[in-house]
């Protein structure tokens, strides 16, 4: 995957990941009322970025555990 591609697919990803998480842990805290709804555009704007910082340093260590969990094993 070239790195432009990565880059939109975090975006995208975090985006979605941040709209939802915040929408849902918001909503369970204080359900579904008029101030959930007011409250979760701002939760969702904080969560977005730290989202997106985060996968920055946890996506590598995340393939690299992948890889090294699916690696093929050797048949004798």
């Amino acid at each position: 995957m070239d790195k432009r591609t990565a880059i939109v697919a975090q975006i995208l990803m975090t985006f979605m990941m941040a709209l939802s998480m915040s929408g849902l842990m918001s909503l369970f805290a204080l359900g579904p009322t008029a101030k959930w709804l007011a409250g979760w555009p701002r939760q969702f704007l904080i969560a977005w970025p730290l989202a997106f910082a985060l996968t920055m340093v946890a996506w590598p260590l995340a393939m690299k555990l992948a890889f090294r969990i699916s690696r093929p094993t050797k048949k004798a």
